[in-house]
């Protein structure tokens, strides 16, 4: 099962640092979701972004949780040349990790 099959997200950007949010579609899924997507398996699921920093921020009333990932976008989106880095890219590769 795919983190997409139980979750969507919503991002943003600022600088070089993207947010991606991963909210339950049932809260009844959300423990799980919060148990198996840690920060660490969130960096190894972006591992081609390096260096990076990922910090999780938890959200239970909304069922959701926040990664806020420092130096993911190559120094900003608008000084990049990688045009595939922006955080709704990136929310595409982390829906689809394994749970």
């Amino acid at each position: 099962m795919k983190l997409r099959d139980v979750a969507h997200s919503r991002t943003g950007d600022k600088g070089n640092t993207s947010n991606i949010s991963v909210i339950a579609y049932r809260p009844e899924d959300f423990s799980r979701i919060r148990e198996l997507v840690t920060a660490e398996r969130v960096r190894a699921q972006l591992e081609g972004l390096t260096p990076i920093q990922v910090t999780r921020y938890e959200l239970p009333k909304l069922g959701a949780l926040n990664f806020v990932i420092t130096g993911a976008l190559g120094g900003g989106v608008t000084r990049s040349l990688a045009l595939d880095a922006h955080g709704k890219a990136l929310s595409s590769i982390l829906l689809d990790l394994d749970l």
